[in-house]
């Protein structure tokens, strides 16, 4: 099978013939964007496997996720579209529940699978199950629904949600391996701030349906410092058994979204004393190793040269930075200002490293311009010549020009960033190198000139009145057509929100309204 290689709104783009690639995308979690050595020349540890894909690949330093949550930003990377649309506005799911995705909306796994493609995900989901019964009263022996293998993947191996949530279990396919038949509740960690999952658990109690009963369930052979070493195991055993099929016109898609460096921070015991960032820079450490076993099997395999892989974050780093700068000198954020569930840029801008190989045009570049994680379904579906549909993507735009030609320039249309509980649930817009911060209920907007204040600290709101006046009407129009993109207008799926606090329900209203003319004048 040939791709039909085009690049949207940029038909003369030239890329070197080839069979589909394969892909792979990798997934951290709560890793910051000077976590990655190849970013931040002071990193405390060194990750080098990681810069060898900045090395053989591109990095992209003004990447960022789609929220400053695990849940949301999730969403954003395997829909293309911004997940404060869906009912979700505000925090994450726990590991049970209605699927974030809804019944018959494109991801990547359900675009890849169209192509033919082998697809899996192994590894951490956070986006929604629905489990056998209910808490503490489970049929185990009864398939999980509204998951996965409802989305688009073949193939699922791993945890529901971070490991804080419970319902901890090794699940392959729709059951676990071992059911999640016991209790436990967070454990001192003697190495980090925050805790650990690990035996001994206890029974779940008599009758215990018929109250509410501490802690949550876990599976009797589940430990947390197990879960990098069993998910890239998992992750080989599946890609080799796609070898041959690779090599044969059926190529694969691997989502590998690992649990690290989110607490609990529970490196292996091979890895202490592993950098000077204490046990969250032993994790880091961990995690770069595992990504570097995912390399070699590619490498052994003949694999390597026609493999897009993707290595990103789903926000920035926990709270603990503070703690690491102080103590170590290293900074998680990569300089930037906020971290985790921040809406400024140590919220959500993240590593971003892209290495294919047969397909990147003068590899070891760097890219310093916009890009968002809601991109990358437009840009696969771009290298594999698939327009999207008018309802799937409706956020995304092709980077892929960025990837074939080392010359091309590329500008991303306004890109919406959402803080969520870091110091409020608030959006900001940014079109080029202008951010605006928008309004709450408690603080006015903010304008910054990132290509000068790159940290975030010279408001110039006031000084410049009309470029906020029309990065307002920008993200205005994009929030009620429904799509960044051009299109058709789509509707979100609620009407005007609370945290919309810098316009009323009636100028939402209005706005929908216009859009909606466009396709019933």
């Amino acid at each position: 099978m040939v791709a039909t290689w085009f690049i949207v709104g940029r038909v003369d783009a030239t890329p070197p013939p080839h069979s589909l690639p394969n892909v792979v995308v990798i997934y951290t979690d709560d890793q910051g964007y000077g976590d990655v050595g190849a970013l931040n020349s002071n990193a405390k540890f060194s990750t080098p496997n990681l810069d060898r894909l900045a090395r053989e690949g591109i990095a992209f330093t003004n990447a960022h996720s789609a929220d400053s949550v695990c849940t949301p930003s999730r969403y954003g990377l395997l829909t293309g579209r911004y997940p404060w649309r869906t009912t979700r506005k505000r925090g994450v799911m726990g590991a049970e529940g209605e699927c974030l995705i809804s019944q018959g909306r494109m991801t990547l796994a359900s675009l890849l699978k169209k192509h033919g493609y082998h697809t899996a995900i192994v590894g951490k989901w956070h986006l929604g199950m629905d489990f056998p019964g209910t808490e503490r009263n489970r049929d185990w022996s009864a398939p999980i629904k509204d998951m996965p293998l409802d989305k688009g993947f073949d193939y699922y191996f791993g945890i529901p949600a971070s490991l804080n949530y419970g319902v901890l279990a090794w699940f392959e396919g729709r059951h676990a391996k071992v059911p999640p038949t016991m209790l436990t509740s967070k454990k001192k960690n003697d190495r980090h701030v925050d805790y650990r999952i690990m035996p001994p658990y206890d029974e779940i109690p008599a009758r215990s349906s018929e109250k509410k009963v501490a802690g949550f369930e876990v599976a009797p052979d589940f430990i947390d410092n197990q879960c990098l070493t069993r998910f890239t195991d998992k992750a080989i055993d599946w890609m080799e058994g796609k070898v041959s099929d690779a090599n044969n016109g059926k190529p694969f898609f691997l989502y590998l979204p690992y649990t690290s460096p989110h607490y609990p921070v529970c490196p292996l015991p091979e890895f202490h004393g592993k950098g000077d960032a204490g046990a969250y820079g032993e994790f880091v450490v961990e995690t770069d190793y595992h990504v570097g076993r995912v390399l070699d099997f590619l490498d052994r395999n003949g694999l390597a040269e026609d493999t897009l892989i993707v290595f990103t974050s789903d926000n920035g780093p926990e709270k603990s930075w503070t703690q690491r700068l102080s103590d170590y000198g290293h900074d998680s954020r990569g300089g930037f200002r906020g971290g985790k569930r921040s809406v400024y840029e140590g919220g959500h801008r993240v590593p971003l490293l892209v290495r294919w190989p047969r397909g990147i045009a003068q590899p070891g570049r760097t890219w310093n311009k916009a890009v968002g994680q809601v991109d990358l379904l437009a840009t696969i579906a771009d290298l594999i010549g698939e327009p999207l549909p008018q309802d799937a993507g409706e956020d995304s735009q092709s980077f892929a020009s960025v990837l074939l030609d080392a010359k091309r320039d590329y500008k991303r249309l306004p890109l919406v960033n959402h803080g969520n509980g870091g110091g409020g649930y608030r959006y900001a817009v940014t079109d080029d190198n202008w951010k605006l911060v928008l309004a709450d209920s408690k603080n006015a907007a903010e304008l910054y000139n990132l290509e000068n204040d790159r940290s975030e600290q010279t408001n110039l709101a006031s000084e410049y009145p009309q470029t906020v006046a029309r990065l307002t009407m920008q993200v205005n129009e994009l929030i009620a057509r429904g799509r960044t993109t051009p299109g058709a207008p789509q509707a979100n799926d609620t009407e005007y929100w609370e945290d919309l606090k810098w316009m009323t329900p009636s100028q939402y209203d209005e706005l929908v309204k216009k859009a909606m003319q466009e396709v019933h004048p």
